[in-house]
Parts: structure tokens; sequence; C-alpha cells
């Protein structure tokens, strides 16, 4: 058995998180009786592709096993993943294997690939050969997908095997002391106690509320809450182990003899989102028998009421209006304070892809209530100021401003970044065919310097149709960033753009029909799915697609992308090229006939 070691990349995707996919085991061993020529590599854009009968099939999956592991700073959730080899004639033709590993929730990811050869279909003991993958450190209650397949890879679908691994909470007794759970509180015992007192002669209340300070906590915040009353205080550590808090309150205040009493710590990790502890608080004995039994028939005829007067409210009301705008369509407490722009940097890769990203912006600006601005629908302008100019000028409007550049990745955009890497020159039949040209090569210009320097990433969302592209087509330097899967995690891309956290202490926002099994209810939803799914059935029948769209090369096509260079190299200052160090960086890091739009009109 081989133990692999990582070689990865920590990609945080604007997360404050301070542990992340590596390997504990630090073993280098690359050596097994009857392996030839093993070395490792780091996971590169460049796979070894082969026609689809002469790759190997994939293999097979052993086991997986999650355990704790004790490191310098105590005890850590670890996975171990095991793979064999199957014994057919394909096995002489392998070249290495890749497994990759990705956190669902953060979208932080690992991939080692290593090479080797294989003289014999069996190991020397006469088994199937079998790799490991030990000691990988993992973040506790989070799910990863675990891929694995052989190189090299075949040119049409793929062999891979997929396993979706969930890792035990800080629940499990196991991994409880480790400082990732202790920074969520997982060790917090707060002890409460209450103490109530009545002056009877001014007729009000005290409560004295005490619990244990926590060893990762230093603020907390302690409410108490009864019909009609509602009574918080912020309390700091500084360094005591037990806090007291104290609520007065008068008795008229109390409808019910009843209180709820929460104490929300504020931890290192979880910080606004912790666990909190609550306890119920009787104050039955100061209230009379009697005095109990004619607020309960009070409260029971003012219920009563206000039901027969709701229920006689709703007969009246006219009929539900379904052409109400997308903000009337905000949940009760959820509103969008102004309307948000977004710029839309893409490719033209196709007519039913093209169809797509028009969709794509009706339904932004009917369901959503967005401003969209697209070359396509700006075709005026653009044509007045200039590819370079109108990009530009949108990428000042929007830096000045909260609004966000969404760039949607696809074959044509990482085939077009490669170009401008200096790989073979690429236009596509719909660039010649479009009344403004290939857009997305001056706005990979003008922009990929400027996110690649960047501080910080909020201005820029990188998504892709899951259905009709894959993660391999987002280019290199969005891979320091998150990427959103459309449309399955669209209402995550759209908080993204109102600058909104979906998470939010105690509750989920959630905005009706933003959901991927929602979306698709509105007209504008349901005309998108439909342009999806012809695209995708389209793949289907014609694999080579992208291929045919490919026009051979040409001096207009060289051209186009000369002007592309020479854009990219005065922003990165340098006249002759992508030679240059910085210019080399961006292209390899991965750390860092006219179209008519349909017009828009609320769903």
């Amino acid at each position: 058995m081989i133990h692999v070691p990582l070689f990865c990349f920590y990609l945080t995707a604007g997360l404050p998180v301070s542990s992340s996919l590596r390997i504990l085991d630090k073993r280098t061993g690359c050596k097994q009786q009857g392996l030839e020529h093993c070395n490792i590599n780091n996971c590169s854009d460049q796979r070894m592709v082969v026609p689809r009968e002469r790759a190997p099939i994939g293999p097979e999956w052993d086991s997986e096993h999650v355990g704790v592991w004790i490191d310098e700073h105590g005890p850590v959730s670890v996975v171990n993943v095991t793979w064999k080899i199957k014994t057919d004639g394909s096995a002489i033709t392998l070249r290495g294997s890749e497994i990759n590993i990705v956190d669902e929730i953060t979208n932080q990811s690992m991939c080692v690939q290593f090479s080797y050869n294989l003289s014999q279909q069996h190991n020397p003991q006469y088994t199937k050969w079998t790799f490991s993958l030990d000691g990988v450190i993992v973040e506790p209650g989070h799910t990863y997908m675990v891929s694995v397949f052989n190189l090299p890879e075949p040119e049409i679908g793929h062999y891979r095997i997929r396993k979706k691994i969930t890792i035990p909470g800080c629940g499990d007794k196991r991994i409880q002391n480790a400082k990732i759970c202790l920074e969520n509180g997982s060790l917090w015992d707060p002890n409460v106690t209450a103490d109530v007192s009545l002056n009877k002669e001014c007729k009000m209340f005290l409560l004295v509320v005490g619990f244990e300070a926590a060893q990762y906590s230093e603020r907390y915040q302690v409410s108490i809450q009864s019909h009609g009353l509602h009574l918080s205080k912020n309390v700091s550590k500084e360094n005591r182990t037990s806090l007291s808090v104290s609520f007065e309150f008068g008795r008229w205040q109390l409808s019910h003899c009843e209180m709820l009493l929460m104490i929300k710590p504020f931890f290192v990790r979880c910080k606004n989102d912790c666990l909190h502890t609550e306890k119920i608080i009787y104050f039955c004995p100061y209230y009379t028998p009697r005095t109990l039994i004619i607020k309960a028939t009070l409260g029971l005829l003012v219920i009563g009421g206000c039901f027969v007067y709701l229920l006689w409210r709703a007969s009246q009301k006219d009929p539900v209006n379904t052409s109400s705008t997308a903000a009337k369509q905000q949940p009760e407490g959820f509103k969008v304070q102004d309307r948000k722009r977004v710029l839309i940097i893409y490719s033209l890769d196709h007519p039913l892809y093209t169809n797509i990203v028009l969709k794509l912006c009706v339904f932004l600006a009917s369901k959503c209530g967005t401003e969209v601005y697209l070359d396509l629908l700006d075709s005026t302008r653009l044509g007045v100021l200039g590819s370079l100019q109108w990009l530009d000028w949108h990428r000042e409007q929007i830096e000045s401003s909260s609004d966000k550049i969404l760039i949607l990745c696809s074959r044509g955009v990482q085939a077009k970044w490669r170009a401008m890497c200096g790989d073979e020159q690429v236009l596509l039949r719909e660039d010649t065919r479009s009344p403004v040209g290939d857009m997305l090569s001056p706005a990979l210009s003008l922009m990929i310097p400027h996110f690649i320097r960047s501080a910080s990433f909020e201005k820029y969302i990188v998504a892709y149709f899951d259905d009709v592209c894959s993660e391999k087509d987002v280019p290199s330097p969005f891979n320091i960033t998150v990427r959103y899967k459309l449309m399955k995690q669209f209402d995550e891309l759209f908080f993204r753009i109102l600058d909104t956290e979906k998470h939010e202490p105690g509750r989920v926002n959630h905005i009706e029909g933003l959901l991927e099994d929602e979306y698709y209810h509105c007209p504008s939803g349901r005309a998108l799915r439909d342009a999806i799914e012809a695209f995708h059935a389209y793949q289907l029948e014609r694999p080579q697609w992208f291929e045919d769209e490919l026009l051979g090369s040409s001096k207009a096509s060289d051209g186009i992308h000369d002007d592309a260079k020479s854009d990219f190299s005065d922003l990165t200052g340098n006249k002759t090229g992508l030679n240059n160090a910085e210019g080399f960086q961006m292209c390899t890091s991965v750390e860092f006939n006219p179209l008519i739009a349909e017009n828009i009109q609320p769903d």
C-alpha cells in the first residue's frame, strides 16, 4: 500500500478559516515492490487525454475511514481513502492516478496527482494494486465529495468513481477536545442559575442570572422574553470564570407566569452563529390561580376575535395579483434596500448558450429586480465607446458602488484565457456573427490584473451552468474564489449580489422562487430552464460541438488575439507580450443574425 503525501492548493474562498484540507502524515513513501517510476506531482490543468478505446477503466473503491489523530495542537478529524486498480488489460496502459477532495460547505478543495508504471496487472503478491491517501485533516461536521480516476483520461466521458463522506461533528466525544471544537464551544457547560425576588411595595421583580464563562468566548448576550416583554444585556468575561446579569421589571409587565431566558455566547470560530443555551423561568408562585384563569380566558377571547377578523379580511381580499414585482415577493423582514446592478461577462460559445445568457438576464431583471448590463443589450453605446472603453467605464462604475461583476465560465472562456497565455489562438463562429464581436478577451485583459492584485474579491462573482459546463471551464486565476453552480446555488449567488448573508444568527434567509426546484415556476425562470435543457440535449447529441464552433486560424483571428494580448501586456506593464514574471504568474497561478434580446417584463 502506498501512502501518498499531499501537494495541494489552499483555496480559502474568502472565508476566515484557520484550518484547511491538508495531510497530517508527512511520509513520502512512493515505493512498492513491482511499481516502476513512481513520483508525486501537483495537479495541473494539463491532463493526459487519449481516445476512449485506449483509456484505462476507472479504479475500484476499496474503503474509507474517518477517525481522530493527534497532532501538535491536539486531536483532529482525519479521513483515509483507499482504492484498487482493476485487473484487466488496461492496467498496463496506466500512467498514474488523481484524487480530488472538495468540501461541499466551504468549497475548499485539494488535489494530488502521481505518476507510475505497472509492469503487471497484479502486484508481486498476486493481488490487486492498492493505493491509499491517509491522514487528510478535515473539518468536523462537514461533508466532502471524493473522486478518484486513472490517467490518461478518455476524450469523451469519464471513468471516475465518487464517494460522499460526512465527518462526525463536535458532538462526537472523540473530537470534542479538538481546538476547532473548543473554539465553537463544544465543552461549554454554562450551569445557569436564576434567582427571582419581588419587592411587594413597588411590585418590582429582580431577576439575577448567573452562569459559567467559557474559555474561548469573551462576550455574551443575556436576554429574557415573555409575552410583551423583551430585555437584553451584553456582558464581557474580563478574566472572570463566573458572570452574573441583573434584570428589573414591573409585575404588570408580565402577562404570563413563564419567561424564556437565553444566553448567547460569541466564540472565536462561530462568532455570531454559535449555539445558545435556554432556560424557562417560572413566576407562577407570584400569581394566584384565579388571576391566571381570568387572564387565560381573556387571552383566548382576544385570540378568537383576531382569528375571526383575519378570516373576514381574507374573504374580502382581491384575488392574488400574479404580476407583482420582485420586491413584493421578498419574505417579510427581508427587503432589498436598493436596486443592484450586475455586469455579465461571458463567451459566445454557441447560439444556444447565448440564449441561456439572455434568458438569465431576463430572470435577473424580472424576478430578482436586478439591473443587468450585457454587451448584446447595449450595442449602441458599445459601438460609440469601443469594447475596452465600454468595459472600463462599467468596471469603474461598479467598483465605486456596491454592485457586482458576474463572470459566467464556459468552454470558450477557458480556451480564450489559454490563448492569451500562449496556447493556440481561438476564434468562435459566434464571435464573427455577433455585432459586438469577441468581448471576452478584452474583458479578461482588463479585469484579471485588477482581480489578482486586489485584497478582496467582493466585486467579482464566478459561476457556471452545471448542466452544460463544468468547473474545468474556470480559468486558473478564479480558482481562489467561490465558484457557484447554476442553478443549484443561484439563491446563494443572489445573496452575494445583495451583499447579504444567507445565514444569520438564529435564522436562515430565504427568498421564495430562487431555489433549484422553484425558479422555473415563473415565466422567465421556465424560459431559462428550457434554454438550459435545450443546450444540454444538443451537447449529448454532438459531443464535439465546441470543436465544430472553432474557426481555423486566420489573419483576422490572429489580429483579434494580438489586440487582446496587447491590451493584456499594457495592463501588466509589459510591452512585448506575456513573458514577464507577473504575466507568467497570472497565466499559471491557481491560487490566486444579430441577436435581439426579448423584452424584459416582470413575471
